[in-house]
């Protein structure tokens, strides 16, 4: 995750934005004058072809969702090699329709940035007339304006969030307070939140019932990336997951269609043995599955991807997550368990923008990996959902992510929710698609985050092991008033810390349930 002491400002974002420089050209072939521009073709080999929608949805998903079987575990052994770009149309885009978008949005922005060349020198002839007039020398506001450099071109409109209209944005250097809650950990306050929230527009799944299976070797160790999977009278159930770092994993019957059976069995699979236990629905002891034989302990692998919403309003969470990621790669080098880590970006905006949904493959090369994100500009979007639906079924299952014991996660930093009216993919598919591959989403809420944002934020979390984590603020109705500890989310008894140490520590504690090597 992204070591932030200067990540994520609460405050609402203008809806004009000032368009902010790129740290570097990109590697690969993907520097661009105003925006991160189309990569090159995805290799094929780095997917593995999965069944299709068999309905109405999204032409480029890979899973259709539980009904079509389990999706097909990572089994990537390495990420050493050049960065792999991938570049997904939005529903019903074609090639033609998005070079149009492409050479719109060009055109736009060579214009807006003649007017501003434009401004400038007549600033300039202005006020070099009047002091000439004056017999004085131009002001140091006019030398100014005459010496400074070409500004950037203007992004795309920025959606606004806040009805009260836009607030300024905040020094770039100024501090970021965020808080923490693990629904899992009090998961009584959850489902009262749920309950609370029953009326808003979701995809609600029923994950009430609910129930803890760890998994040991012979040795007594946790053991982590087991595949779990839940059988009954002699037919596999719609229900996969795989244990986390610390051997652990929650399964919810509830989730499959049609209901499960009243008594079914647990399959536990790692390293060529087999472990079983039974579950009867409502029992209130937990479930635990040892295993046969000591498994190996190995180094940490760490799978980390960056989801981000790159939709006009999220300039400011961009521009952070831009100047930390160098020292959030460090700080996660240092960590007691030495991970050996590979990183991956996923970016999606919505139909009609720039781009609808362009990711980089996993990689270890950090300076590779900095360059496309400094490349990557915030614009477009327009209404207030986003494409959050199809860039999580990205990130889950177009990735390549590494098997064998690797602890997977996902950082999304967002601040608006899915469209809901697309069709297919769909986030509850995917979330159970993530348990089943064994991924970890940890829920950034960016300021502007509504209330159906918090409830798919903390949805998504919650089922897949992960946290919901949002900014806070002096004072909880003024994203404007600086850090702080009070949010307007519908949260309780949470920790706050600054964000780039709240971050760190979240990632520490995972790698930290794994068994020493």
């Amino acid at each position: 995750m992204f070591l932030l002491s200067t990540f994520y400002p609460g405050w609402l974002r203008p809806a004009g934005l000032a368009a902010f420089s790129l740290l570097s050209a990109c590697s690969v072939g993907w520097s661009e004058a105003h925006d991160w521009v189309s990569p090159a073709p995805a290799r094929s080999e780095a997917v593995r072809p999965l069944p299709g929608p068999t309905g109405p949805g999204w032409a480029s998903a890979l899973w259709a969702g539980p009904q079509s079987g389990p999706p097909a575990s990572p089994d990537a052994r390495d990420c050493d090699r050049p960065p792999q770009a991938i570049e997904l149309d939005g529903p019903g885009d074609g090639q033609a329709a998005r070079r149009e978008r492409r050479e719109r949005y060009r055109g736009d922005a060579e214009r807006d940035d003649g007017d501003r060349r434009a401004d400038r020198h007549g600033a300039a002839k202005s006020a070099a007339e009047s002091a000439a007039a004056t017999g004085g020398a131009p002001s140091e506001s006019v030398a100014a304006v005459r010496n400074s450099a070409p500004a950037a071109p203007p992004v795309a409109q920025a959606h606004e969030r806040s009805p009260a209209g836009p607030t300024p944005r905040r020094p770039r250097d100024e501090p970021v307070s965020a808080g923490v809650v693990d629904d899992n950990a009090d998961f009584g306050a959850y489902l009262a939140y749920r309950a609370r929230n029953e009326h808003l527009p979701v995809r609600a799944r029923d994950v009430q019932e609910r129930y803890r299976l760890t998994v040991h070797d012979a040795a007594g160790r946790p053991v982590a990336d087991a595949q779990v999977s839940l059988h009954a009278d002699g037919r596999s159930l719609a229900l996969w997951a795989r244990t986390d770092a610390g051997g652990q994993v929650w399964l919810h019957p509830g989730v499959m269609q049609g209901g499960a059976p009243s008594l079914m069995e647990v399959q536990v699979r790692k390293g060529g043995t087999v472990g079983r236990a039974l579950l009867q629905r409502g029992q209130r002891d937990a479930l635990q599955v040892r295993l046969d034989r000591d498994l190996p302990v190995q180094r940490a692998h760490l799978d980390l991807v960056f989801l981000v919403d790159a939709t006009g309003s999220m300039a400011d969470e961009i521009d952070k997550l831009k100047r930390s990621m160098r020292s959030m790669a460090d700080q996660i080098a240092r960590l007691p368990s030495r991970p050996d880590t590979c990183f991956a970006l996923v970016a999606y905006r919505d139909r009609g923008d720039a781009f609808f949904v362009r990711a980089l493959d996993f990689g270890k090369d950090l300076d590779a990996f900095q360059r496309s994100l400094g490349a990557l500009q915030a614009g477009g979007g327009g209404d207030y959902p986003e494409a959050l639906n199809e860039a999580l079924h990205t990130a889950v299952h177009r990735l390549s992510w590494r098997g064998d014991g690797a602890t997977r996660l996902v950082v999304l930093v967002a601040d608006a929710p899915p469209h809901l009216d697309y069709g297919a993919p769909w986030y509850d598919d995917d979330m159970q698609g993530a348990l089943a591959r064994g991924i970890k989403l940890f829920a950034v809420g960016a300021s502007g985050l509504d209330p159906t944002g918090e409830y798919v934020f903390r949805q998504a979390a919650q089922y897949t092991g992960g946290r919901f984590v949002f900014l806070t603020y002096a004072k909880a109705d003024d994203p404007s008033s600086g850090p702080g500890r009070e949010t307007a989310h519908d949260v309780g008894d949470y920790s706050v810390e600054s964000l780039d140490r709240l971050v760190v520590r979240l990632v520490r504690e995972e790698l930290a349930r794994r068994p020493a090597a």
